[in-house]
Formats: C-alpha cells, sequence, structure tokens
C-alpha cells in the first residue's frame, strides 16, 4: 500500500467535495478559489462551536476532546474532528492520564440534514480511517449531529465504505499531481452551489461565446423585468 510524505497531504474534509463535485473540489484546493454563501457560513459557526477546545465536558464513563488533528499516511490526508468521545469500555484502548480501557467515536457535526447521498459518510470514513491507523484500534460506529434536525445519526463504518474512501482518496491525489481541473457539469443543484459564480457550469460545459452568452441573460433579465 502506497504511503504519503507528509508534505503531500491533502485537507480531509475536501473528500466530501470531491465525491460531490470534481470540479468544486478542484477549483477549491488546486485554484485555490473560494467564496461564501450563507450555508458555508452557517457551516462555519457551527463548526467554531464545535471545534473550541476549551470547552471540556466529562461525565463517569465519557470525556471528549475537539478539535483534534488526524492524518494518515496511507490516505495522504489530514484534518481536524470536531469532537471525539472517548466511552469506557472493556474493548476499547488505553488513554494517557486515565485508568480502564476507552472506545473512541467521532461526531461530526453538520449544519443541514442527513444527504440522498454519500458525501457526508466518505468524510466520516476517512476521519475513521486517520483515527484507526493514529490510535492502532478498529472503530465500528460513529456519529454525526444534524443541527437541522437537532439529533446524532450513527453510521456503521464498513468495509466497503473504506474501500470506496480509499479510491476517492487516490483520485483526489491523481488530479492534485495532475493540476487538473475537470469540465463542468450542469446540474440543477449548481446555484446552491457558493463557487456557481466562479464555475460558471452552463458556460464552460458547453462551447459558447461570451457575448451570446451574456445576451442570453439580458433576454432572461428583461423577460423577467
Amino acid at each position: 500500500m502506497k504511503e504519503y510524505l507528509e508534505e503531500d497531504y491533502l485537507m480531509l474534509s475536501g473528500i466530501q467535495h470531491f465525491y460531490f463535485c470534481k470540479r468544486q473540489w478542484a477549483l477549491i484546493h488546486i485554484e485555490q478559489q473560494w467564496a461564501e454563501n450563507q450555508a458555508t457560513m452557517e457551516g462555519n459557526y457551527l463548526h467554531d462551536k464545535a471545534d473550541n477546545p476549551y470547552i471540556v465536558e466529562k461525565r463517569k464513563d465519557t470525556f471528549i476532546s475537539r478539535a483534534v488533528p488526524v492524518a494518515s499516511k496511507y490516505l495522504g490526508l489530514s484534518g481536524i474532528l470536531d469532537v471525539l468521545e472517548f466511552k469506557k469500555d472493556k474493548q476499547g484502548i488505553s488513554v494517557e492520564g486515565k485508568d480502564g480501557f476507552w472506545m473512541p467515536n467521532i461526531v461530526e457535526y453538520k449544519r443541514g440534514k442527513p444527504k440522498k447521498d454519500k458525501r457526508d459518510i466518505v468524510q466520516l470514513v476517512a476521519q475513521v480511517i486517520c483515527l484507526e491507523e493514529m490510535l492502532n484500534c478498529t472503530i465500528k460506529k460513529s456519529d454525526f449531529f444534524y443541527h437541522e434536525i437537532n439529533r446524532r445519526l450513527s453510521i456503521d463504518i464498513t468495509d466497503e465504505l473504506k474501500d470506496e474512501t480509499r479510491k476517492y482518496s487516490m483520485e483526489m491525489h491523481h488530479l492534485y499531481e495532475l493540476k487538473r481541473t475537470p469540465k463542468a457539469e450542469s446540474y440543477k443543484n449548481c446555484q446552491k452551489c457558493s463557487l456557481y459564480d466562479i464555475c460558471l457550469p452552463r458556460m464552460t460545459k458547453k462551447k459558447v461565446s461570451v457575448p451570446n452568452y451574456i445576451k442570453h441573460y439580458i433576454m432572461e433579465d428583461e423577460k423577467d423585468a
């Protein structure tokens, strides 16, 4: 299995962008393009609260660490966990400064609600792979907390999901090494993307002249007036 050098690690959070839209990922991580919209600002606010390392929570059989850095030399990814819970469990691992054995559980915070696809799940699985590698353990489940529905959702971490996540990480590295931004694909959800005005999917998907493109939208605006 290939091992990546630390200087070649990519952002773990990017795997969610990559699953959703390879062009979006490339615009952000290869071309260094970014733009905020309401969804990204709300997401940043939620993560700022979850990632505050000065908020400490302890209970009898549970303690919580926040803003935990993780990385995997086999995925070539690194990132920060929102919340990492440790629950007392005889099948768990030893933790420095703590008596007994503890089972780690990742809690990834999301602003919206569960997605119909697996974009959130592959990000969580990548986090699990990193943590398993760092702690030399096996994690069978981890959680999301979705702000819109205000509850947790537990995910089984299967071998199939791990294989799929490894495939995406390899594709990310391949595109990054080529410094290649995929061509646009226009979908109905594109207008919700914060990079819509940078990507211009309708313009870049087809070979159209700039004057004709501008003329078309002037005519659309006149119809709406």
